[in-house]
């Protein structure tokens, strides 16, 4: 459980408590514990309970306790949204960079800029070390660059983390990529906070 952190979450929180569980689970992919008036969300693989009645999030395994703590700026905000704004849309199967969406420029420079070269420093040439960190986060490996995986932070919002390593004429580089859907999926400020969470988790 964290204490509430984001501007606007009791209006969201509001918002949720307002919407038919039934639409809920069927948009976002999420499960409905009537015993609890909970849902049970999945994020990069862990299971978290979010209560509208007592107004809380909390994470069901251990391993979830980085989102509660030091994620929690990106997680709280990225989960509540999510619920109460996602459709139920297919995939397109075409990424995007975030910088590259309509308004990406505002978000993705200055002092919202996403910290990928931190992990391309963390990896440079450490292949297989990001392969376990990615494989501990449940992520599907893909192919692309010299290692690349696929998450999921929330179920309907993949997102693909691509390293390439360094070598003698470039320096290491990582990618985030979302699937292009992301942009009628939710507002750009969650998508950001979703960007941050899935990098962050990787330093």
């Amino acid at each position: 459980m964290v204490d509430k952190i984001f501007p606007g979450e009791e209006n969201t929180w509001e918002k949720l408590s307002r919407l038919d569980p039934t639409d809920v689970c069927r948009k976002a992919d999420v499960f409905y514990d009537r015993d609890t008036s909970s849902y049970i969300l999945k994020s990069f693989g862990l299971d978290f309970s979010v209560s509208f009645l007592k107004r809380e999030i909390k994470n069901l395994s251990e391993k979830g306790e980085i989102f509660m703590k030091r994620l929690a700026y990106f997680f709280v905000p990225s989960v509540l949204s999510y619920l109460v704004y996602v459709k139920e849309i297919p995939l397109s199967g075409r990424f995007i960079k975030p910088e590259n969406m309509k308004g990406g420029e505002f978000f993705f420079k200055g002092s919202h800029l996403l910290p990928v070269e931190k992990v391309a420093e963390k990896y440079r040439n450490e292949k297989e070390r990001f392969i376990t960190r990615g494989r501990e986060l449940n992520g599907r490996i893909t192919n692309y660059g010299d290692v690349s995986f696929e998450f999921l932070p929330l179920p309907r919002i993949p997102i693909t983390l691509i390293l390439w390593l360094s070598d003698e004429e470039f320096p290491a580089r990582t990618d985030i990529l979302f699937d292009s859907t992301c942009e009628i999926q939710l507002p750009l400020d969650i998508i950001w906070s979703i960007a941050m969470m899935s990098i962050l988790i990787f330093l």
